[in-house]
Order: C-alpha cells, then structure tokens, then sequence
C-alpha cells in the first residue's frame, strides 16, 4: 500500500480548486493512504473530507510537523503549494515528489507588464496534471466541498422572505482590490428583484449593514453571523451566486450552483476562473457561470489582489454596468 502526501498550505479557494486531486488519487489508487499537510487556519475547509485518511495541520513553525511527517515514512509527495515550505519538507522527507508548475513568470509577466503568456491551463487541471504520472487521471466530477448536517442552516436561521428562495451575494474577500466598493454593491442589490444574502465574514458585517439598508425586508446581512461551513450551506440552498474571486466563489462550483463572477485586480487571465467538472459541463444545456471582467488594460494588477488600486482609479470595479448585470440575473431566475 502507498502512502501518500499532499501539501496544499493555502488558501480556501486554492484548497477547493485542489480537491479533485485528493478525489482522484483515492479512487483511482484504491490502495493508497492519503495524508494532507495544510494550514490550521483551514482545518474547516478539510476535515470532513473522506477522501483524505489522516490531516497534518501546523500554524507558524514548520519544524514542529516535521519530525511527524518523517515518522510516516510516505511513498510519494505530491506538492500542490511549490514554495520554500513545500521545498523544505520535500528536502527533509527526500521521497519520490511531483509538484506543481506555478507559472510564476507567466503571472510575472501578465501582472507587472502585461503580456499574457499564460497557458490555457486551469489551476485545477495544473493540479491534476502534477498526479497524471501516478496513473491519475481527471474523472470530470468537479470540485469538492463537504459539510457535515450539523453544519446545515435551517430555514428559522433566515428571514421569513427568503425562505422560498435567494439569491447569494458574497461581498468579502481577502484583498480591497478583489471587492466591489459599497455603492456598486448597493446599486446591484437595490436593482435585483428577489430576495438576497450577503455573505462575508465579521470584517464585512459593517459593509453588509450599510448594503442591507437599502431594503432591510429584501436584503438579509449574514456577515459574521455564520460560519464557513454554515455559509457554505447557504452556498448550497441558494438559486444562484454572485460571487467576488474569493473562497466561497469555488464552494459555489463545488455544489454546480449558476454563478456571476465579479472580477477586479485579479482576473480570470490568471487561469483561476470558476471551474465546474466536464461531466456536470456536458450535462447542461446552459452555462454555469459567467465572468463579469471589464478586461482592461491595467488586469490583473496582482495575482492575489492588494489593499489599493494602484493606478488610483480603480476602473476594474468602479466602471461596472450594474444594469447589465441586473439584466442578466433576472434572466437566469426566470423573471
């Protein structure tokens, strides 16, 4: 029996985007034992995932971990990080590895002096293309997300208004240049003709209030009020998604929910778009998202985001056409 380890440290979304490596090597290597090394801070985003037989979590100091790591005596490492980190365990383990290509001069050279040199390589597909010679293949299913029925909102947890149906909007993400300014966010929301959750985390509660207060029966702000996995499920119970390039966007991939894409600093160009399984794809007669990009000159300015637009306009989210995509939210409810 081969024993396995995958490291994947960060983040909620890149983590996401990784699952169908853990899906394929345990199905398609039966035998196999698979561990995951990633960070504490993402223990919610892994735990009850099946795929996985044994989780490493470390906070600051990797050394601590290492002396466990060493003591499995892994087969093969399967580095879906490729940083100092990754590289200093692969080092110290000094087993058989395959690890991720990162591009990080094409995305050097899409952010900083915008030539687009990216392969047409999804992350995703990156991800699995880094197990192909192991004998793994993409089974077409997706991304993964699990919770347990404990993490599951009940139809009391939200307003009496929404519980024949709503709309998602996720407002937070991790970097300023990733999110679209409160005015934007309360045009949209005022323009959209059925009932609406905000989600985001405690930082976003304010954010979502002053959103919320355009139609306080309309609008419901679960900012801060839910956990990851709760809002997952909220993820999971909504009609469709709107979504800034953050976490819960992939979640919403994860359970093949309909979803507009916001993008701004970051962009799709950086080959992170919403990725659905080719089985779900080839079964819908529809699209499943949408990417909502101005396309400027200036995107992507970062591969993460940042905390200000750096030419100081902030055009990739200041200029969106809320009418457009009003318009094209009520045609996918139906209305």
């Amino acid at each position: 029996m081969a024993k396995i380890l995958i490291i994947r440290f960060s983040s909620i979304g890149d983590i996401v985007l990784a699952s169908p490596v853990f899906r394929c090597v345990k199905k398609q290597l039966p035998d196999s034992e698979v561990h995951l090394l990633t960070k504490e801070d993402f223990k919610i985003v892994t735990q009850h995932n099946p795929y996985i037989d044994k989780f490493f979590y470390y906070k600051n100091n990797i050394e601590e971990i290492l002396s466990e790591l060493k003591q499995q005596e892994y087969d093969v490492v399967i580095d879906l990080h490729n940083n100092i980190r990754s590289n200093k365990i692969k080092r110290s383990l000094q087993k058989e590895t395959y690890t991720i290509d990162k591009l990080s001069f094409q995305k050097f050279m899409l952010t900083k002096l915008k030539v687009n040199i990216m392969p047409d390589r999804h992350i995703t597909n990156r991800s699995l293309q880094t197990v192909s010679k192991l004998g793994v293949r993409d089974d077409g299913a997706g991304l993964d997300y699990f919770i347990t029925p404990s993490d599951e909102v009940s139809l009391q947890d939200i307003p009496a208004p929404h519980q024949l149906g709503f709309i998602a909007i996720v407002i937070g993400a991790n970097h300023n240049t990733k999110k679209m300014p409160i005015p934007k966010l309360q045009e949209l929301c005022a323009k959209i003709n059925y009932p609406i959750i905000l989600l985001g985390g405690k930082n976003e509660y304010a954010a979502g209030e002053a959103i919320a207060a355009v139609d306080s029966i309309k609008i419901y702000n679960s900012c801060g009020k839910f956990t990851l996995n709760e809002s997952a499920d909220i993820i999971k119970k909504s009609k469709l998604v709107v979504s800034h390039d953050t976490g819960l966007q992939y979640i919403a991939c994860a359970f093949q929910k309909p979803l507009f894409a916001i993008w701004g600093g970051t962009s799709p160009k950086l080959a992170v778009e919403p990725y659905y399984g080719s089985s779900f794809r080839n079964q819908s007669s529809i699209p499943l998202y949408e990417n909502i990009s101005l396309n400027l000159w200036c995107q992507p300015c970062s591969k993460y985001g940042g905390k200000r637009c750096p030419l100081g306009h902030f055009k990739c989210m200041n200029n969106h056409d809320i009418d457009s995509l009003v318009i094209k939210i009520h045609t996918r409810l139906g209305k």
